[in-house]
């Protein structure tokens, strides 16, 4: 099958760019990050560079190596001790604690992208998962007050598991119009990864959730540049095994780059995460247990064939700060892709030329 070589590199880095976010509704488990006992469903820096670029029809894969490392004190330490039921949500603390953890995942999210436009756009479904180690320990002073009586608490908690987490479905439209690009999304999370209330490390979340946005990508192949933001909300379902509720999440991602030539860009990547409204649930020391986090650093890309097929090889780091009732630390991040080589007779989505 003959192939544009002048449009390939440009076509086939939209399918690698589509790889970055195959995996975009899967969720960071385990360690503490917001919400009930500091976790989330939405993995912040998920989304970034060449997000809302239509892709190749056919099948894709994509596989993520995801390491990071966090910390955190106070209430977001005190809320992991309330899950793993160490004390009662009705005692007074001081909470003089100071919260650990590392987790080294494995995503794996395979995409089918349907020739046949719909609604003038491109669609396509990803049913991702997640396979790895979580670990999170606790370690400090923690004085419980009831009434007259005083007990203090001085030592270390740890947990860590290597197991499975939960299944992340999505499905994304998208339209393409000269050098904009846009994107709309619905995603969830189905509960069945690996889930104890009891233990302070876990690969699922233990309770489903629904996310919906939309995304912008402005990509200009004459000059290289690239643009990308995908902005959406995480409506959270009760958790049945401790009848808590996570308040709804907003959340924010963006990437900018520079293709050095076609195969090769380099660029920033940032987010934002802020919850915005209080949880349901959670014990009264905690309030609201609103959390944020911003979140930046460097990215490389790479386009290569693979025979007749097309890869694409990432790596981006975030460093994070200005938390708030979740911990903070750094994240790195490497993509690995592969999808079918772009036909000439592609039709490109919502391209249409206007004459007079």
């Amino acid at each position: 099958m003959r192939h544009d070589q002048g449009r390939m590199p440009w076509a086939a880095l939209r399918s690698g760019a589509v790889a970055i976010a195959l995996a975009a509704m899967v969720s960071m488990p385990g360690v503490s990050r917001a919400d009930e006992s500091g976790i989330s469903f939405w993995l912040p820096g998920l989304y970034g560079s060449l997000a809302a670029t239509p892709g190749t029809p056919g099948w894709s894969v994509a596989a993520i190596y995801y390491h990071t490392s966090v910390n955190a004190s106070g209430a977001a330490a005190a809320s992991r001790e309330f899950q793993a039921g160490r004390f009662s949500p009705t005692v007074n603390l001081n909470l003089n604690l100071a919260l650990s953890g590392q987790a080294d995942l494995m995503f794996i999210a395979p995409t089918y992208t349907f020739a046949t436009p719909v609604l003038g756009g491109q669609l396509s479904a990803t049913l991702a998962s997640v396979y790895g180690r979580n670990s999170a320990s606790i370690a400090g002073t923690l004085t419980a007050m009831v009434g007259p009586l005083v007990v203090t608490r001085d030592g270390f908690l740890g947990d860590a598991l290597v197991s499975y987490g939960d299944l992340y479905p999505t499905l994304k439209l998208k339209w393409n119009n000269g050098v904009h690009n846009y994107m709309v999304y619905a995603a969830g999370d189905i509960p069945v990864g690996d889930y104890n209330p009891s233990r302070l490390a876990n690969i699922g979340i233990g309770h489903g959730a629904i996310d919906l946005g939309g995304g912008y990508t402005y990509l200009n192949p004459a000059t290289g540049t690239e643009f990308s933001s995908v902005g959406g909300f995480t409506y959270n379902l009760k958790n049945p095994d401790t009848q808590y509720q996570s308040g709804i999440d907003f959340h924010f991602d963006w990437g900018v780059s520079q293709f050095l030539s076609k195969q090769v860009f380099v660029g920033f990547v940032g987010y934002a995460y802020q919850q915005i409204t209080d949880d349901f649930g959670q014990p009264a020391v905690l309030g609201g247990f609103r959390s944020r986090v911003l979140g930046i650093g460097p990215q490389l890309g790479y386009i290569f064939p693979i025979g007749s097929n097309q890869a694409f090889l990432g790596l981006k780091g975030y460093g994070e700060f200005n938390a708030a009732n979740r911990p903070s630390g750094w994240n790195t991040w490497l993509t690995f892709s592969i999808s079918e080589a772009v036909p000439a007779s592609a039709v490109t989505p919502t391209r249409h030329k206007v004459s007079k």
